[in-house]
């Protein structure tokens, strides 16, 4: 449940909507703010997925960090994990014909079941 300025309530469990309509003014926050809105954009789903993601990157760049790796050599790490991950994805996608309707369905129902 959000409460505007001006006494306005919204209820919602999308995760796009709450980033929105947080007042924040730490830099890091207003990143958060941004790729959540971002995720909106391009894709319309995953919101809260991303930032959650997101955050736990940067607490483990933060305990890194504080071991002493400098920042670059983290940044480098990432760029690598990413890039395996990406691999990973690629290997385990299946892809079916678009005539397959049955499946593009339970595609089409995975991606909407959030937004009821």
């Amino acid at each position: 449940m959000l409460v505007s300025s001006d006494g306005e309530v919204t209820i919602t469990n999308d995760g796009a909507t709450i980033m929105k309509n947080m007042d924040v003014e730490h830099h890091v926050a207003k990143l958060m703010v941004e790729l959540s809105q971002s995720q909106d954009d391009e894709i319309g789903d995953g919101t809260t997925g991303v930032v959650v993601l997101a955050g736990a990157l940067l607490e483990h760049a933060e305990s890194l960090l504080d071991k002493g790796i400098h920042p670059t050599k983290i940044a480098d790490g990432f760029e690598l994990a990413c890039k395996k991950a990406l691999e990973k994805l690629e290997a385990i996608a299946q892809q079916f014909p678009i005539e397959d309707r049955e499946a593009l369905v339970k595609s089409a129902m995975t991606a909407l079941g959030s937004k009821v």
